[in-house]
């Protein structure tokens, strides 16, 4: 928006005959004095935040069945419903070689038919009681998340359970599953961001199973079966390998003693044993997707980081966060603020079970591609080189800390707060000093870990772009050594990135 203070048309005149006056009654160094005495004013800053209030950690309960069923109960009585959510710890790393795509699929058909109800039966049961119902899939995880009224709490607690362990994963339903996954995969490769972070994976993760991708590539989804589906389910989809969270209008032993009820004669078992490919060492690698007659280029570069249970995992965020992140975002800031070479500009810190990652992202016109590149590459230098100074720590540290009241305002956000310590095997202690945590961070411990975990030397990049316009600047940017690849060729889970001819 525009100054309100700006000078309009009619006041231009007089405004510049008072300048002129001025002028000729001081004399130019009258007007130099002026000028200097502007120069020693004080320099304003933005107020402080007011001092942060005290924001305990609300109460819950955490108890484990005997078949192994960790349960979270969060009461919460102002509203008369109940959400159900139940994570299992099977996601997309635990898709069999060639399999990509089947813990999506699994997911997506989990509220498709079960061995009592229809998909359509499963959609008017929900309907009938006012609630609702959803499943899905992520890297490190599958889900099934219910709300129901509190006088269907009982029902919803079944549902849930019918579910997630009796799905018959009917060949009309995979058939119709697949067809969807399949036409939004072609929509996907047509969008030159999913390329970019997707291809980005594979950079950095190599062949460990975060570096495929979750939904499958054509290719891997057109092979999964029902056989495939069935076997990864009765393998996963077992009491000890899941958490449920009650959150809601009930109390806490009728919300243990209704869980104990419906789940408590789900089976235990072993879990398949995983043996996972190390993600590579970070390596400077340059990959030009070609999108001849694009206008503008997606940027990614990134390395392998940490995981989410990493004591540096605090450290390491705030340094993200100044790097391209909420509170300061360098890159933002020189990018579009100094450059005018983007509208956005970010980096973010990807933590999962097993490892993670650190990526800078954004897109520019495809004759400042080169500029941008090197931008984004020299902010991961000089986040190095440089200590961060505390202002920027401070814009960080204020955002984590103002906005963690927000993620436990509601009962279903406590619960998934508490449900993420658990999943992730972090100390539930630690959810009472978030705030100190974040405060103890110094910026002798931002450069540490910048220094640790960032490799601007060893950066893997992806271009998505005019390969014609994007390469002269490459070559006279530092970036010599590149690979080219056309989306016709494009294959995500080849070592070169080509199908075989």
């Amino acid at each position: 928006m525009r100054s309100s203070r700006r000078l309009t048309s009619s006041s231009m005149p007089w405004r510049l005959a008072l300048v002129a006056i001025a002028l000729v009654a001081t004399g130019h160094g009258a007007a130099e004095a002026q000028t200097s005495r502007w120069d020693q004013w004080p320099k304003s800053r933005p107020p402080r935040p007011l001092a942060a209030r005290e924001v305990p950690f609300p109460p819950y309960e955490v108890r484990t069945l005997p078949n192994g069923l960790r349960v979270v109960v969060v009461p919460h009585h102002e509203q008369p419903s109940v959400t159900i959510r139940l994570l299992v710890g099977a996601g997309a790393a635990q898709d069999p070689a060639g399999k990509a795509g089947l813990a999506t699929l699994v997911a997506a058909l989990l509220d498709q038919g079960t061995t009592s109800r229809s998909a359509e039966q499963i959609a008017d049961t929900i309907d009938f009681i006012g609630g609702a119902v959803g499943t899905g899939a992520g890297t490190d995880l599958s889900f099934v998340n219910i709300v129901v009224m509190r006088d269907s709490f009982d029902l919803g607690l079944e549902l849930a359970s019918d579910l997630a362990r009796h799905p018959t994963f009917r060949p009309e339903e995979i058939g119709r599953q697949l067809q969807q996954i399949t036409s939004s995969l072609k929509v996907s490769y047509q969008d030159p961001g999913y390329l970019a972070s997707t291809i980005m994976d594979r950079l950095v993760y190599g062949f460990h199973p975060y570096g495929v991708p979750s939904a499958g590539t054509p290719e891997s989804v057109a092979s999964l079966t029902r056989d495939d589906l069935v076997t990864f389910h009765r393998d996963w989809f077992k009491a000890n390998n899941a958490l449920i969270a009650v959150v809601g209008d009930v109390k806490g032993d009728e919300a243990f003693a209704a869980v104990s009820k419906v789940f408590g004669d789900w089976a235990r078992g072993e879990l398949p044993a995983q043996r996972f490919t190390d993600p590579p060492q970070p390596t400077r690698r340059v990959v030009v997707v070609d999108r001849p007659g694009a206008v503008q280029t997606e940027i990614r570069a990134g390395n392998v980081a940490i995981a989410r249970k990493h004591p540096d995992y605090m450290a390491l965020d705030l340094t993200v966060k100044v790097l391209g992140g909420e509170g300061a975002n360098r890159l933002q800031q020189v990018l579009r603020s100094q450059r005018s070479l983007t509208y956005g500009a970010q980096a973010d810190l990807e933590a999962l079970r097993r490892t993670g990652s650190v990526v800078g992202e954004t897109n520019t016109r495809s004759e400042a591609t080169g500029e941008a590149l090197r931008v984004v590459v020299d902010e991961f230098s000089r986040i190095q080189r440089e200590p961060v100074n505390e202002r920027e720590l401070d814009g960080a540290r204020d955002y984590l800390t103002g906005n963690f009241p927000l993620t436990i305002e509601t009962p279903d956000a406590i619960a998934l707060q508490v449900l993420n310590a658990l999943f992730y095997d972090l100390d539930l202690k630690e959810l009472a000093t978030f705030r100190e945590r974040v405060d103890a961070v110094t910026v002798e411990d931002v450069q540490r870990v910048a220094r640790g975990y960032l490799h601007p030397s060893r950066l893997s990049i992806v271009l998505v772009g005019d390969a014609s316009v994007i390469t002269p600047q490459l070559k006279g940017g530092g970036f010599g050594e590149f690979e080219v690849i056309s989306p016709d060729e494009l294959d995500l889970t080849a070592a070169n990135f080509r199908r075989p001819r």
